[in-house]
Formats: C-alpha cells, sequence, structure tokens
C-alpha cells in the first residue's frame, strides 16, 4: 500500500479575501465576473469569501475522495448523480456557495442532498450556516484527517455518525484510501473491498 509522506506534501494554504457589507446585487455581478477566475466563493448575509486560490492538495484531497464515493455508488448500484462545484444561491435567505463537491440521490436537483467540503484551514465564513439557509439535508467535511457528518434538522445541523443517505458507507474504511498517491490504486483497492464485503454474504 503506498501512502503519502504529509512531510513532502505543499503546506495546506490558500490565497483568500474577505469582503463585508456586500449587497446581493453585488454578489451576483462578481460571482457571474469572475466565475472562471476566482475557484469558490461563499455569500451569507452580506459577507463575501472569495478563494482566490487552492493548493494542490486541497485538489488531491477533493478529486480522490470523489473517486471513492463514487466508486462505492457504482460497486453498490445507486443512483449516485453529482453537480461538481456548481455554484447554488437563494436571494430570500442571503447566501450563496460553490461546494467542493455534492450530489443528489437519484435525479439532479434544484439543491444536492449531499455536499462536501475540504477544510484544510480554519476561518472564514460559517459553511453550516450558509448550507442551512441553501436547505441542504447533508454536509459532509473533510479535516484532519477523518470525516465530519452533518444532518439538517429542523433546530439546525446535527453531528451524525453515518450518513442517512447511504447508511451503509462506512466511512472509517473510505478514509484508509484517501492518503494514497495513486489514486487509480486507491480506487482499486477500495473496490476490491466493497466486492469481498459483498461476496461473503453469498458464501455463508
Amino acid at each position: 500500500m503506498l501512502l503519502l509522506d504529509p512531510k513532502t506534501l505543499e503546506p495546506a494554504t490558500e490565497q483568500r479575501i474577505i469582503l463585508y457589507d456586500v449587497t446581493w446585487e453585488q454578489y451576483e455581478q462578481l460571482s457571474d465576473m469572475f466565475a472562471d477566475e476566482f475557484p469558490r466563493m461563499t455569500y451569507l448575509e452580506g459577507t463575501l469569501e472569495i478563494i482566490m486560490t487552492t493548493s494542490p492538495e486541497h485538489e488531491r484531497l477533493k478529486k480522490i475522495i470523489a473517486r471513492l464515493i463514487e466508486t462505492y455508488a457504482v460497486e453498490r448500484l445507486i443512483n449516485l448523480n453529482g453537480y461538481g462545484s456548481a455554484t447554488f444561491r437563494r436571494e430570500v435567505v442571503r447566501r450563496g456557495a460553490e461546494p467542493d463537491e455534492c450530489y443528489c440521490l437519484g435525479l439532479l436537483a434544484e439543491v444536492p442532498d449531499i455536499v462536501m467540503e475540504i477544510a484544510l484551514t480554519s476561518g472564514g465564513v460559517d459553511k453550516l450556516d450558509v448550507y442551512r439557509g441553501l436547505q441542504v439535508p447533508e454536509v459532509w467535511f473533510w479535516a484532519n484527517d477523518r470525516f465530519s457528518l452533518y444532518r439538517l434538522r429542523d433546530s439546525g445541523y446535527e453531528l451524525i455518525s453515518s450518513s442517512e443517505f447511504l447508511p451503509e458507507l462506512d466511512f472509517s474504511v473510505l478514509s484508509q484510501y484517501v492518503g494514497y498517491d495513486n489514486q487509480t490504486q486507491a480506487v482499486i483497492a477500495y473496490r476490491t473491498v466493497l466486492q469481498t464485503a459483498r461476496e461473503i454474504p453469498n458464501q455463508l
């Protein structure tokens, strides 16, 4: 098994700016104007966070986790469809965001069922507050080499131990393959584990 040595990785840094007292109209204009120039913008009731650059490590994690999750869906014949880093806005609650990855169970809908965030740095706009306004049912964070899952309730987001959309997805197992330096090998190894787990019950 090939794992990355954290000492060899580029520091998890990003360039961001935060603007205050930004109107909804200004946010929409900036978001449309710089859609192809800045990786991500997050808007929360007048505060606009602009991620100007992301680190290679952030992008690596985003890609390999997405590939692993999508491999799980294929192996388990789950109808999972993604929007990637699409922009989602809701003017009535003055919120907008571009998740690292997002998915719908079944057909693509106006709001994704699941969004995923790679959190290598702290600070900035409260993402859970943003997604609460956008009415995203589940938010998955990857931080400190582990997943944290949140489910939207009437009172706000609740930390949960497993996804209510994908209850059989074992995140502790999936996490073991995030550190591979070869993404294809990680997917193959994870797929083998999933296939073995599926075959064992049939042999009993």
